[in-house]
């Protein structure tokens, strides 16, 4: 279980008290105004941004104190974060090593992970050749090759066309039921994710307003607020 307990944060302009749990092999949808704190959590989970006090824990270990490699954490950026100059086989590489010093069993994980995700011959091409749902797909087989047991999606999937996002959230879920794996993931469009999360919650104003089913969310009394700090995302 990932566990966060009052884990506060503060800047001149900002602060933020983080307070949820989330179960071990979850798909945890986080959804909230732009500006609210959502990325500010994951960066905090990924060991980006330092707590000042409180707890962050996951599977009984306190992550505070680990630097961000040491974390079990894999994240995957809004803009992908791929090099340009490596093929798409070499950038899922650097989930194992970033030497690209890979065995004949690692590169056979990588391709196994490009087939998983939908790219299986694309292992040799350059991210300037892939359209950008192709790209967010190696920056998703990156995380995943890791091993990590935790990922954390910060919109990785805004830039795409509705049809395409969807295909991607979808993709997610299929991988996540295949691979025990725990996913939190960052959405401006909970539609897209209402049917296939365990858990969603609403953060604004640096804080976690709710926490529950999906259904139970955007049902429930913050359904307006969150309709309209979506619709203005």
């Amino acid at each position: 279980m990932l566990v966060i307990e009052n884990c506060r944060l503060t800047w001149p302009d900002f602060a933020a008290d983080y307070s949820m749990t989330v179960q071990k092999g979850a798909l945890c949808a986080i959804v909230g105004p732009s500006g609210g704190g959502k990325t500010t959590l994951l960066h905090m989970i990924a060991g980006f941004e330092t707590p000042e006090s409180g707890k962050l824990a996951f599977d009984g270990v306190d992550l505070v104190p680990l630097e961000p490699a040491k974390r079990p954490v894999a994240i995957v950026f809004q803009d992908h974060n791929l090099f340009p100059h490596l093929t798409a086989g070499q950038n899922v590489a650097l989930g194992i090593r970033p030497s690209l010093r890979i065995s004949e069993g690692e590169r056979r994980r990588i391709d196994e992970m490009l087939e998983a995700v939908g790219l299986m011959g694309f292992g040799t091409r350059n991210p300037g050749e892939m359209s950008g749902g192709q790209r967010q797909r190696v920056a998703l087989a990156r995380a995943l090759v890791s091993g990590r047991p935790m990922i954390l999606l910060d919109e990785p999937f805004s830039s795409l066309d509705p049809g395409l996002r969807r295909d991607m959230v979808r993709l997610v879920g299929e991988l996540r039921r295949q691979r025990p794996v725990t996913i939190l993931m960052t959405i401006h469009t909970p539609e897209d994710v209402a049917d296939l999360a365990d858990q969603m919650v609403f953060v604004a104003d640096g804080k976690v307003l709710a926490s529950d089913t999906p259904s139970a969310i955007l049902g429930g009394s913050l359904a307006p607020r969150i309709a309209a700090a979506t619709s203005n995302t």
